[in-house]
C-alpha cells in the first residue's frame, strides 16, 4: 500500500512539474524571484530531452509500481507512457515540445519586458 502510495505521488508530483515546466515562467511575472526556480526547471527539461537522462521522479515511481508488485514502467518511461499518445499522437512529440520551448521563450521575454 505504502508502496503504491509512492508511485502515485511521484506521478502527481511529476505532472505538476511538467505543467510548472510550461507555464512557470509566467507566474515570475507577479513572482520576480520565481524565476529562479524556473530556469532551473526549464535547464533540466532541456538537459533530460537532449541528453536522454532519465528523471528521479520517473525512477521513484518505476521503484515503487515494482515493490507495489504492479508493472513498472515502460523504459520509454514516463512521457511515454503518461503524455504522448494519450493528450496527443506520438507523431506530434517534436511539435508538442517546440510548443513549450515557444511559451517558456514568450514567458521569459514577457518576464523581461513587465520588469523594465
Amino acid at each position: 500500500m505504502m508502496y503504491r502510495f509512492i508511485a502515485d505521488i511521484a506521478m502527481v508530483v511529476h505532472f505538476l512539474f511538467l505543467s510548472y515546466l510550461a507555464v512557470g515562467g509566467f507566474l515570475a511575472w507577479r513572482w520576480r524571484r520565481t524565476i529562479f526556480a524556473h530556469l532551473a526547471v526549464a535547464c533540466w527539461g532541456v538537459l533530460s530531452v537532449v541528453t536522454g537522462v532519465e528523471c528521479p521522479l520517473t525512477l521513484a515511481e518505476d521503484w515503487g509500481r515494482r515493490q507495489a508488485g504492479l508493472a513498472g514502467l515502460p523504459a520509454s518511461g514516463f512521457i511515454d507512457h503518461y503524455i504522448e499518445g494519450v493528450i496527443y499522437p506520438e507523431e506530434y512529440t517534436n511539435l508538442a515540445r517546440l510548443g513549450v520551448a515557444v511559451l517558456v521563450l514568450f514567458s521569459y521575454a514577457g518576464y523581461v519586458l513587465r520588469r523594465q
